[in-house]
């Protein structure tokens, strides 16, 4: 991962985005999208128990559930390197929204995971390359209400993008943690001490404003046409 002239800060929360080269689509079926988001759990915390690739493995061929329940177990772990607060993968980008919490992680982190879903990704889709365009963008979030306006911003990409029509629809990102919908143990963000606003209200505070956001997508999508 190249250096950063700003280094990030130990404690702080940033806005983490990264895309594929020239748009391409790198999320291709549920399998894909579920790789990535089981491999940010996993490289969450500091000494996994071994390489991503092999611990999947040994998860699936279990003929028992007790490798599922590793997982959640793993995911618990207290030895965090960063907190996950909030997430959305897209077909061509992802989110994150990251607390860091030792000196370098997130930078560490993100190289994992990026160099594990482009060995998986090159695999399986027989290519060859670099799968990821540079170093990944951040933004300081230092302050609630910067936090809960991009969390929406976040959430309702899919709706802007015009790939469901309600963000919960939408799988493969952290609001139906953030509005109670959750419906198996699959929740892994952190977020309470960073909104102090319930459920139901956070759900109509981004559902209002599902038209909007639509509205700025195309305007963008204009001006740079």
């Amino acid at each position: 991962m190249p250096y950063r002239k700003t280094p990030l800060v130990t404690g702080s929360i940033y806005h983490i985005f990264t895309k594929s080269i020239a748009g391409f689509k790198i999320f291709n079926s549920d399998s894909d999208f579920e790789r990535i988001i089981k491999a940010k759990v996993f490289y969450s915390t500091e000494n996994p128990p071994c390489k991503f690739s092999l611990f999947l493995k040994e998860k699936n061929t279990s003929k028992t559930n007790n490798s599922i329940k590793g997982y959640y177990q793993h995911k618990e772990n207290k030895n965090k390197i960063v907190r996950i607060i909030a997430y959305c993968i897209m077909p061509t980008h992802i989110h994150l929204i990251l607390e860091q919490l030792k000196d370098g992680a997130i930078s560490h982190f993100l190289n994992l995971i990026l160099k594990s879903y482009s060995k998986y990704f090159n695999l399986k889709y027989k290519r060859k390359g670099p799968l990821w365009e540079g170093r990944f963008k951040n933004i300081l979030i230092d302050s609630d209400e910067y936090f809960l306006h991009l969390s929406r911003y976040i959430h309702l990409n899919p709706t802007s993008a015009s790939l469901v029509e309600r963000p919960e629809n939408w799988k493969f990102s952290s609001y139906q943690e953030y509005t109670g919908g959750m419906k198996e143990n699959r929740g892994i963000c952190s977020f309470s001490e960073c909104m102090d606003m319930g459920a139901s209200s956070y759900k109509r505070f981004v559902e209002d404003n599902i038209d909007y956001q639509k509205t700025l997508g195309r305007i963008k999508h204009l001006l740079l046409e």
